[in-house]
């Protein structure tokens, strides 16, 4: 159904079912799991491919890359055998869990398969991951069935990065999935913890969900805008920048 939607840019739920000789309620049911999960947006009348808003996987791996290892390695100074993690999809999350390497008797729990294997190649570590579609690309999986994954577990850490952080410190993500498995991951931990990168800070994306306040520690490589981080420490959360807590 992806190639379809995207050879043709824009399908409605009718010509689906004509392609498919199916039903129009049984392509509803299929798309409602396929925009659940990012791999199509829903449009009045039918359904397109996702809008390229973001950068691919591989280029965001290497954008700022010294500055998330620098935030990979504060995170992983706090952690200590034993402990269990939720950890959702992101760049930045990926290279704290790398940087957790020589940790041992973790309980490694995500939605996104670059961590999971790297995660799977340490010794003594536990990885449980949810079942669903993959997003191409980005090789993580999101939608209803994610969020009920992350609200079975109380994890000691729950870890994740966002999109970016508008100016009144509104937490932002590209899909819906995507904000819903780090909100659910939020409601599931014992103490949360969000990485930025100061590429995040100001940067446009469409899906709200949460603010920057809501979690017990932001650790960033470059000090948030000043008005910003003057409201975080008013409201009692821990600013840490690359090493150094401010």
């Amino acid at each position: 159904m992806l190639c379809k939607v995207q050879d043709a840019h824009h399908v409605s739920i009718e010509r689906l079912a004509q392609i498919y000789g199916v039903s129009p309620q049984t392509i509803r049911r299929d798309v409602n799991g396929m925009c659940e999960a990012g791999v199509l947006r829903r449009v009045h009348g039918g359904v397109e491919a996702p809008r390229a808003d973001n950068l691919g996987y591989g280029t965001r791996r290497t954008l700022n890359a010294p500055g998330k290892r620098r935030i990979a390695a504060r995170f992983a100074a706090q952690v200590e055998p034993g402990l269990s993690l939720a950890v959702s999809i992101g760049t930045t999350p990926e290279f704290a869990v790398q940087a957790l390497h020589d940790k041992t008797d973790l309980t490694v729990m995500t939605n996104n398969l670059n961590i999971a294997l790297f995660a799977c190649e340490r010794e003594g570590w536990a990885v449980h991951v949810p079942g669903g579609m993959v997003r191409p690309g980005d090789r993580d999986v999101l939608g209803s069935q994610v969020e009920a994954f992350f609200a079975r577990y109380q994890v000691d850490i729950g870890l994740f990065g966002v999109a970016g952080v508008d100016a009144d410190g509104t937490l932002l993500d590209f899909a819906e999935g995507e904000m819903a498995a780090r909100m659910a991951i939020l409601g599931h931990c014992r103490r949360s913890v969000l990485l930025l990168d100061g590429s995040k800070f100001g940067r446009a994306a469409h899906v709200r969900g949460g603010h920057i306040s809501d979690v017990d520690e932001v650790i960033c490589d470059v000090a948030p805008p000043a008005p910003l981080a003057e409201d975080i420490v008013a409201r009692g959360v821990r600013i840490t920048i690359a090493g150094e807590v401010a």
